[in-house]
């Protein structure tokens, strides 16, 4: 069987959508990241603040991972907008399940407001079930981010209170507001009933 990779090619690693453009990163868009990573605000309910070069190799593990499974993080543009305002998409997430996929964000604040992350969002879901074949996204966050829990909610992911869990990944003594994640999930046939209710005409 082709790898996500191969199967899915460059073309469909660049999306339009309404008002957006999610694609490829570019060297111009590690200043900006940077700045939004080392924003208290951004990370606020992460685990705080990174550096420079902590963005930059992150940087580097997202346009590795496109390279390696074919899905991965899209920077995202709003054309005569704004040239960079984040990041939108799938990321592996085995400390669920193995095998697991989670769609995520993370914008910058000036852009905070105006639906971004809840349009990319849906880009990213629909290339996920659609181009990918997956049989399930999900998404997590600590309770108290109400913010992404709202979009995780707009965009048709539903809280399975059964599946919350602490993360492994998060020290409890150096950040035990953090520890605590609540789990959202949508499975391939909850959302395409929804998109062939919401866009009746486009399948």
């Amino acid at each position: 069987t082709a790898s996500p990779a191969r199967r899915c090619g460059d073309q469909f690693r660049v999306i339009q959508t309404e008002r957006l453009l999610l694609r490829r990163w570019r060297t111009s868009d590690r200043a900006p990241f940077a700045r939004l990573n080392a924003d208290p605000a951004v990370t606020e309910h992460l685990l705080g603040p990174m550096s420079p070069d902590a963005s930059d190799a992150f940087v580097d593990r997202i346009e590795a991972h496109w390279d390696q499974r074919g899905l991965g993080l899209w920077a995202v543009e709003v054309p005569a907008v704004a040239p960079f305002v984040g990041y939108v998409g799938l990321w592996p997430a085995d400390i669920v399940r193995p095998g697991a996929v989670e769609v995520g964000w993370r914008l910058v604040r000036a852009h905070w407001g105006h639906g971004y992350a809840t349009e990319a969002a849906r880009a990213a879901l629909r290339f996920g079930f659609e181009r990918l074949g997956l049989a399930e996204i999900v998404s997590f966050t600590v309770p108290q981010n109400v913010r992404s829990r709202r979009v995780m909610e707009r965009i048709g992911l539903t809280r399975d209170p059964d599946a919350d869990f602490d993360h492994p990944r998060v020290d409890p003594l150096e950040h035990p507001e953090l520890v605590r994640h609540v789990l959202y999930r949508l499975d391939r046939a909850t959302w395409e009933a929804s998109a062939i209710s919401a866009h009746p005409h486009t399948r």
